[in-house]
């Protein structure tokens, strides 16, 4: 992902696969299993890496050696990180105050910006890690080293079960349904199915799944909310939202969040499933275009940069050209070769970093102002 397109969408895999089965593509809560990641966790130079994306800023670096020594200190280290951001910008504009027209100041009070953004965003990363480790799930380390051929597989330990339980089971069925729309046709193959893809196309999946995590956890706060006040409504009345509704959003394509037909029509619902107001996806399918689109929209551009760091982190940086049409050439790259079991672990991965990423940045907002409003 780079930052010149900022635009990731759902997209159907096309996956090469021989074997078929008609048990389905689900979830699966009991089923032991182990992951098998193509990297290693290191820094390249025999040190072990706390995530994928590395610290640079002095906060960054303090969090990330408290994460590891005293995991506990982070809320009470988070908040006093803020604070010195808070006292750091009041001081900057009170003598931006006393020299206006300084040009040379402004350029400093630029730079000094875009070192609290870069803070920012390691602060938030690390509540991230913090969460992850606060629910004993281990994150999957980089699938590539930069420039070079994929590496070693190592493992990972069973962990479906830890990243079902960060969503509500509302949330869950509807990440269950993202899969079987990632899977297409695929979606009752075999788990073991061994199937391949290459690193950019796996990171523009990771990349939408952590986005559609983000949403969900905001829209479920939300609707886990209205269900316990008992303001749901009652029954199902109005018309389903079609995909001409909605905004085109740089950051999620409404098809990951209702079952769409291609014409975009409204969309033929089961009765017992999407007609039932205590579903959170009858209640997503209730909400206006505007405040679907507002809830699908990634709030801070700390955020974003976010998005793309932990996936170019885990995947490599896409060989990206620039032709001499002014299009856009973007290469395929490594092809990776994984199991369906190992994408779903993937998948439920990215959901839980995107739902993590929306209490971080909740969080962060409410010691030091920065998202969108």
């Amino acid at each position: 992902l780079s930052n010149c397109s900022a635009q990731l969408v759902y997209f159907q895999l096309g996956f090469p696969c021989t074997t078929r089965s008609k048990a389905g593509f689900q979830i699966n809560h009991y089923q032991a299993r182990s992951l098998k990641v193509e990297a290693k966790m290191d820094s390249g130079d025999g040190e072990t890496q706390l995530a994928p994306v590395k610290f640079e800023t002095p906060s960054g670096q303090l969090l990330a050696q408290i994460l590891q020594s005293q995991p506990h200190l982070i809320p009470v280290t988070v908040d006093q990180q803020l604070e010195n951001l808070t006292a750091e910008k009041i001081a900057q504009k009170e003598k931006a105050a006393k020299v206006p027209e300084d040009l040379l100041y402004k350029r400093i009070a630029e730079v000094k910006e875009k070192e609290r953004q870069n803070t920012l965003e390691e602060i938030i990363y690390c509540w991230i890690l913090f969460k992850f480790m606060e629910n004993d799930i281990q994150m999957t380390p980089a699938l590539s080293s930069s420039g070079g051929p994929v590496r070693d597989v190592s493992s990972l330990p069973n962990q479906e079960y830890k990243l079902q339980s960060i969503h509500s089971q509302d949330a869950l069925e509807m990440i269950q349904n993202h899969l079987n729309l990632i899977m297409g046709e695929q979606a009752a193959a075999p788990l073991d199915t061994v199937v391949e893809i290459s690193n950019l196309n796996l990171g523009k999946l990771y990349a939408a799944s952590i986005m559609y995590g983000y949403f969900l956890k905001r829209v479920d706060e939300r609707f886990q909310l209205e269900k316990t006040m008992k303001t749901l409504p009652p029954s199902l009345n109005e018309k389903l939202f079609t995909e001409r509704d909605i905004k085109p959003n740089p950051f999620m394509d409404m098809e990951s969040l209702v079952r769409m037909t291609p014409d975009g029509e409204m969309v033929d619902v089961e009765e017992d499933e999407e007609t039932n107001p205590n579903k959170l996806r009858s209640y997503v399918s209730r909400l206006d275009a505007d405040t679907l689109q507002r809830y699908a929209t990634i709030r801070s551009k700390e955020s974003v940069s976010l998005i793309e760091k932990q996936t170019q982190a885990l995947f490599g940086r896409p060989d990206i050209k620039v032709l001499d049409d002014g299009s856009v050439n973007a290469k395929d790259g490594k092809t990776v070769t994984l199991t369906f079991t190992e994408l779903t672990h993937l998948v439920l991965e990215a959901a839980g970093f995107g739902a993590f990423l929306w209490e971080a940045e909740s969080h962060v907002e409410s010691k030091y102002h920065f998202v969108n409003s």
